[in-house]
């Protein structure tokens, strides 16, 4: 076996400066920091760590002292080397002091994060990267106060909220997703139980804890009476409502959100009907038919949600639950109602991604008349049909290449590519109208460039 090569002792590892031995390692250092005072504090902090956690914390609140007090404008020459120290501040609070006190940690993580409406008000930042960094240590800071637990951090936390709602909201808000549950609950308590109902981004803050603690109750008092009657919140309500098994709380909140016609004109109009229901509110009435055991009506309005939408979803659920041969009837009406659809171009994007090509092959040569190239999967599905199908991905082809021209693409590589693939497959399928068609492209082309000039 060959001998792999060695490491270049030159290379920059730390395996390769090891071999330089601790004390020209450390000369190093200390001819590195004598003239970088971010580097003085970062080892002098790393000096800290080793006596203990009380110590690395001390070292810790000097520089975040200093930073939360410093009134100097910062100018966008001086902002990088304010970041790198922030950068190093927070890799020294999550790296060194949690693994030594988490406490400690957590108390110094929160007043790093308290720096940045002061730094905000003073530092020249056009590009946002303040707020990106700052935005961007939201899960740490969670890790930590999941660490830490409900007990200790959902305290802090929340007077956090209380007094710096503004920043606050928006951090905990992020970072939701990575605290545990258990300190999500607490902290959720801490908001809720004896206080006022949260509104504003306090009750944002509210719904995601509930979320995160599944605590649908809380999840519900926190969303404002005028928006639970919008289809699209109602909907959502009703939709996890029926999934905990309180079906006649989710029909309430399905009715409360059913959209309703505009108010009568003072002029004298006509009356408007009320809009449609969107496509989430009928996914909601769904699960609240089934949750209150009327699985008839629910398979009926399954239909109607298919037959309005085409969702492959609707239509899944259907078949599922219908026993042998009757699903190959179910979809046989499925498959001839997506090809009389009124849009035919979502007809077929539903066949093709079913996939039913037969039927979507039946639907390209029954409605060419009605077809247009401008979906982007145009070509891509005349290749699929292309090889049982070629009259029907001739057609498609064609489309394609005609939609291009008219949106004065001209004769680009992408036009000439589709005009040499629909070449091969008119001598396939016996079609002789190719070079017509070649002409009314060139026509098309002409045309267009007569109407820019």
């Amino acid at each position: 076996m060959a001998k792999r090569p060695a490491v270049p002792k030159k290379t920059l590892t730390a395996v390769n400066l090891a071999v330089l031995g601790e004390a020209r390692l450390a000369a190093l250092l200390m001819e590195v920091a004598g003239g970088d005072a971010l580097w003085k504090r970062r080892l002098r902090m790393e000096l800290a760590g080793e006596v203990g956690a009380p110590d690395l914390a001390l070292e810790l609140d000097k520089r975040l002292t200093s930073l939360a007090e410093s009134r100097v404008r910062v100018s966008w020459r001086k902002r990088p080397e304010l970041i790198r120290d922030l950068q190093s501040l927070r890799r020294m609070i999550v790296d060194r002091l949690a693994e030594l006190d988490a406490r400690l940690a957590f108390d110094r993580m929160v007043s790093w994060f308290d720096l940045y409406p002061g730094l905000a008000s003073r530092v020249k930042d056009p590009k946002g990267e303040l707020a990106l960094l700052f935005d961007g240590a939201t899960a740490e800071l969670a890790t930590l106060a999941s660490a830490l637990g409900p007990e200790g951090a959902a305290p802090i936390l929340s007077d956090a909220l209380a007094t710096r709602l503004s920043e606050w909201a928006s951090w905990i808000g992020r970072g939701v997703g990575d605290l545990s549950p258990a300190v999500a609950t607490a902290l959720l308590r801490d908001l809720t139980v004896g206080k006022p109902r949260p509104t504003g981004r306090l009750a944002l803050v509210v719904r995601k804890l509930a979320e995160r603690s599944g605590d649908l109750d809380a999840w519900i008092a926190a969303i404002p009476d005028d928006d639970r009657r919008r289809p699209e919140v109602g909907s959502v309500m009703a939709s996890r409502l029926a999934g905990a098994g309180r079906a006649q709380e989710a029909r309430a909140a399905l009715d409360a959100s059913r959209p309703a016609a505009p108010p009568p004109s003072r002029w004298g109009r006509k009356a408007e009907p009320a809009p449609p229901p969107p496509e989430q509110w009928l996914e909601a009435e769904i699960a609240v038919l089934e949750a209150e055991g009327r699985g008839a009506e629910a398979d009926d309005a399954r239909w109607s949600l298919f037959e309005r939408t085409l969702s492959p979803d609707a239509l899944r659920a259907i078949i599922a639950r219908l026993p042998d041969f009757e699903d190959v009837v179910a979809l046989d009406r499925a498959f001839a109602h997506a090809a009389g659809y009124f849009d035919p171009v979502k007809g077929l994007a539903f066949l093709m991604g079913w996939p039913a090509l037969r039927e979507a092959a039946e639907m390209v040569e029954a409605r060419v008349t009605e077809l247009r190239g401008g979906h982007e999967d145009t070509a891509l599905w005349a290749s699929r049909l292309s090889a049982r199908h070629p009259k029907a991905a001739l057609i498609l082809l064609r489309a394609r290449a005609k939609t291009l021209v008219r949106l004065g693409a001209g004769m680009t590589d992408e036009v000439e590519g589709l005009v040499h693939e629909a070449e091969s497959l008119a001598a396939e399928a016996g079609d002789d109208g190719h070079e017509a068609f070649v002409a009314g492209l060139r026509t098309d082309i002409g045309t267009g460039r007569a109407l820019r000039r």
